[in-house]
């Protein structure tokens, strides 16, 4: 299935850039994910054997990775197998009408193949070549292999979370990996603007760790300004108070009066005016130092109604709030509803099912899906290259 918006794609910001992407998992492909959903047109390299490897994570529709689909829309599918020379000319091929290429395999791999930086700018100078690893191109940890859980561990997310006195927790959805994606397409569509004045392409090098410390800046500030080390705080704020989970009588719930103004209304609601008076609580600065004592308050009174009466309080008084949802609640929110970000796609057996589209706006109208996510080699015959003159084995 094509998109009826399709006819719209030449209006995307990266309408008319090719994309060759050898990735595999999660964050190369989210990058070209992206860059995809701005229009560029990404041709994904895979071998003929089993192809990218998220495609055998289930959950499985009519054979089909659903965690695949979620990250390979707007995407074509070549299968090659890069250590025999014939498809290895045709990878080649592709990498000289690229304007971009990502990939995301340990450091040396494309250079033994011979699709490095080096040899694909010697061809075409003008390509924007984007590397993302565990740990960089260089350096003493570059030949280590990186997946999100160990990025986290070693780039101290961690140690923030979770209960003070709890065991180590990762953070639920792969940061690592997903910020490193947006680091890169981000970078990718920075360089193409200098590709496009100066005719010189770049060599971008994107690590997992480097980005998982990059969006950690509120911690390692505190410790560049402290010497402290944070800590676990569970669901709390170092710097504001009350500004986490509460138990109410029946569920939990969020709040986040994270200034005075909001502080004074959270006591009205309560009815414990005395409270923004009191010594212990009087400044942001007073609640969080104090936010045990402020908590174990505040519950003995939320405990006594359930959490959508209080959020529902809080909501119309304009007090930050929510109530903590499941996936299933949060993509049935009205919000999301309104916004139209879950999408149907069709996978390659017919069979239909959903996916979060593209959460920007561009004047109004979010990026369509164009293409669905692809079978293994689905295009390669799109890619007969110069009338037939490189011949592959791969789907010829």
């Amino acid at each position: 299935m094509i998109s009826s918006s399709s006819s719209n794609s030449a209006q995307l910001p990266l309408a008319g850039i090719r994309v060759i992407e050898f990735c595999q998992i999660a964050a190369g492909p989210f990058c070209g994910m992206l860059l995809a959903d701005f229009g560029a047109d990404v041709v994904k390299i895979e071998n003929p054997d089993g192809g990218d490897g998220l495609r055998s994570w289930p959950p499985h529709r009519d054979g089909y990775s659903e965690n695949f689909a979620s990250l390979n829309r707007n995407k074509r599918s070549v299968a090659l197998d890069l250590k025999h020379p014939d498809d290895l000319l045709v990878a080649k091929h592709l990498c000289r009408t690229a304007d971009v290429v990502v990939e995301n395999n340990r450091p040396g791999v494309m250079d033994r193949l011979g699709l490095g930086y080096a040899s694909v700018a010697s061809d075409n100078p003008k390509v924007v070549y984007c590397s993302i690893s565990g740990f960089g191109q260089d350096g003493p940890r570059s030949q280590e292999g990186g997946f999100d859980v160990t990025i986290q561990a070693i780039a101290g997310v961690m140690s923030v979370t979770g209960e003070p006195d709890g065991g180590p927790v990762k953070c639920g959805v792969p940061i690592s990996d997903f910020s490193s994606g947006l680091y890169a397409a981000f970078s990718v569509a920075a360089a193409l603007r200098l590709a496009s004045q100066s005719g010189q392409g770049q060599h971008i090098d994107i690590s997992l760790l480097g980005a998982t410390l990059a969006i950690a800046a509120l911690q390692t500030s505190e410790y560049f300004g402290t010497g402290r080390v944070p800590k676990r705080l569970g669901a709390a704020h170092p710097r504001n108070a009350p500004y986490e989970a509460f138990q109410a009588k029946d569920d939990w719930f969020v709040l986040a009066a994270g200034n005075n103004k909001l502080w004074t209304t959270v006591c009205s609601v309560v009815k414990m005016e005395e409270l923004s008076r009191d010594p212990r609580f009087l400044t942001n600065s007073d609640r969080a130092k104090n936010q045990r004592e402020l908590r174990a308050i505040l519950e003995g009174v939320f405990g006594t109604r359930n959490a959508g009466e209080w959020v529902a309080q809080f909501q119309q008084l304009g007090v930050p709030c929510g109530l903590i949802n499941s996936y299933a609640q949060a993509l049935d929110d009205p919000q999301v509803i309104a916004m139209d970000w879950v999408q149907d796609i069709a996978l390659p057996s017919g069979s239909r099912t959903k996916t979060f589209g593209c959460p920007v706006r561009i004047n109004g109208v979010s990026p369509p899906i164009r293409l669905d996510p692809p079978a293994l080699g689905a295009h390669n015959s799109e890619f007969l290259l110069e009338g037939g003159q490189l011949q592959r084995r791969a789907g010829s």
